[in-house]
Formats: C-alpha cells, structure tokens, sequence
C-alpha cells in the first residue's frame, strides 16, 4: 500500500471539497482547482478530512493511489497559502523586466526573450536580477519556472544563467586549470 496514499489530507475550515463522479473541486481563500480522477481510486469525505481508496490492488491502481492523494493535497495548500517559485538571473548586464503582461528577458542573445504570463499565476521582478513567479497550482507554478529557467540554464564553467534561488552549481575548472 502506497505510504503517501494511505495519509488522510486535513481540510481547514475555509476550504471547501466537493466530490462529484469523478471530479474533485477544491474551494478557498485564493481561487478554486478541480481535478478529474480515475475511477480505480475512491475519495471519502468525512468531517474535516478526505482520505483516498484505491477499488483492486494492480499497479495501475497502486501508481494512482499516492498520486491523486498527493493532487489534491497539494490543491488544498494551493487555495489556502499559494506556491512561490523564485529564480535568479546572474551575468553581466542581464536582467528582467515586466512589460505589461509579458516578462521581457535580457540574457545576451541578440534579441530580448518575452514570455507570455499564463492565467493563474503572478510574475513580479522585485529587482532587475530576481524574478517570483506564484499561484495556486504548484504544476503550473513549477512548470512556468522551469519553462524559464531552460531559455539560458546555468552554464558550469562560470555559472551564468537563470537559476532557482539557493540553487548550487557544480563549476567545472577550465582547460588551463586543469593542468
């Protein structure tokens, strides 16, 4: 049995779950989420807490067990606090900046990189070197950051790039160091 799966999610008092067929709709202070689940899984809403049933024990059931646990778990920390994702741009003269909607990117190509900011999230540069991006969905949120991150990754040699923030890189020592 999945060890995550088993774990019964607390809901707080300002969330609300609805459970219909096979649709799971998670309701809070900062938006709503809802998530489409196999019928292999069951959801059982008693009081204050959900717990997740797999009906036969195959591996497909085993797999979707923890995973739609941990879905909606992450849905209701999601409506309650959000997910923040920051990253860090270092090199010389590169930066980011909020042009409307878009994030505008300088990162030494020949032309500035502009993103489109999906619906759902809050992107901020607090500083021209810093970028927040945030939301309720923790996919989404990850998934923007890391969309982000893969326009310049980190390069091992002086470490210029885009980074999560507190990120470590492994630099390697050059070709005339190496002697």
């Amino acid at each position: 049995m999945s060890r995550i799966g088993k774990q019964p999610i607390i809901i707080p008092k300002e969330v609300k779950v609805e459970i219909k067929e096979n649709l799971v709709s998670v309701q809070g202070p900062k938006g709503r989420l809802s998530f489409s689940f196999n019928k292999i899984v069951q959801l059982e809403l008693a009081d204050n807490t959900l717990s997740v049933k797999k009906e036969k024990d195959s591996k497909i059931a085993r797999s979707l067990h923890g995973t739609t646990r941990a879905i909606i778990a992450n849905f209701v920390k999601g409506v309650t606090e959000g997910f923040k994702k920051e990253l860090e741009i270092i090199g010389v003269g590169y930066k980011a900046q909020m042009k409307g909607k878009n994030l505008d990117l300088s990162l030494g190509f020949s032309h500035p990189v502009e993103l489109t900011i999906p619906e759902g999230l809050k992107v901020s540069v607090p500083s021209a070197t810093r970028i927040v991006v945030e939301g309720i969905d923790k996919q989404q949120v990850g998934q923007f950051a890391a969309k982000i991150r893969k326009i310049y990754p980190p390069e091992p040699y002086k470490g210029k790039g885009v980074r999560y923030l507190g990120e470590e890189i492994q630099k390697k020592i050059g070709k005339a160091l190496a002697k």
